[in-house]
């Protein structure tokens, strides 16, 4: 396993590539058309009812940050699950040339509403219950993944973030089974990992209207984790797997 920076001060990079690897490049040809970045999946970036303004929101921050002339669509929805970006990829730009993919985070809210339940079973039983989960979330995001990537463009998606104000510890934990599936298949498919539990650490990157969605400022840290990917995407494409966050 090699460790790499990459990109800029912004991100440290792992290139996760087996020596048997046989690379799968999406090049990317700007040189007829400016960059187009569309956003799937949940509230990490449609998070307009959670903060003050519409510039306020994920997808406006990463508009701004940009360089001119590139271009952002917003086609993730508040509440959707894994399951629903397949149908959020009917309204995919024809000139789209960057895919970024938020999902997993509401997949895991449905197991954090039955969490009192597993409070009362013995340890053996709630990690049965636990790994049923994750084997149902990985069938999904494996057969999700598949259909983002049939479209062969530029694709990173995102992890579930952790450091929710007042998220019990138990359920902290829990939640690694839902980010091991999302880096295991990026993984083997190729796919850059943007990690949101290193982009949002602090209690302020959470709104104050709901904490389990992006403020204002952790709306714009994921903006700008997500600009300095794209722009730094290689012409000749990713050779491996790449894990990006704040460099420290």
């Amino acid at each position: 396993m090699a460790y790499t920076g990459w990109g800029g001060e912004i991100l440290t990079g792992i290139g996760l590539v087996p020596p048997h690897y046989k690379p799968r490049r999406l090049a990317l040809n700007t040189s007829t058309r400016n960059p187009h970045l569309v956003l799937l999946g949940d509230s990490i970036f449609d998070n307009g009812p959670y903060v003050p303004t519409a510039h306020d929101t994920t997808s406006s921050h990463l508009g701004r940050t940009l360089p001119k002339g590139w271009q952002v669509s917003l086609l993730a929805v508040d509440g959707h699950l894994t399951r629903d970006v397949e149908r959020q990829l009917a309204g995919l730009p024809a000139d789209a040339t960057h895919l970024l993919v938020s999902a997993g985070g509401n997949d895991a809210l449905q197991v954090a509403a039955r969490w009192g339940l597993l409070e009362s079973q013995r340890f053996g039983a709630v990690a049965r219950q636990l790994a049923g989960y994750q084997k149902q979330f990985r069938r999904e995001y494996r057969e999700m993944l598949g259909k983002v990537l049939e479209h062969r463009l530029p694709t990173a998606v995102c992890t579930v973030y952790t450091a929710v104000p007042g998220l019990p510890e138990e359920q902290v934990a829990a939640l690694s089974y839902y980010n091991d599936v999302i880096v295991e298949e990026a993984a083997r498919r190729r796919v850059a990992v943007v990690d949101l539990r290193l982009v949002c650490e602090a209690e302020e990157d959470y709104s104050p209207r709901s904490p389990i969605e992006p403020s204002v400022v952790g709306g714009k840290k994921i903006a700008l984790a997500l600009a300095a990917l794209v722009k730094s995407w290689p012409e000749e494409g990713l050779g491996g797997s790449l894990v990006v966050g704040i460099g420290s």
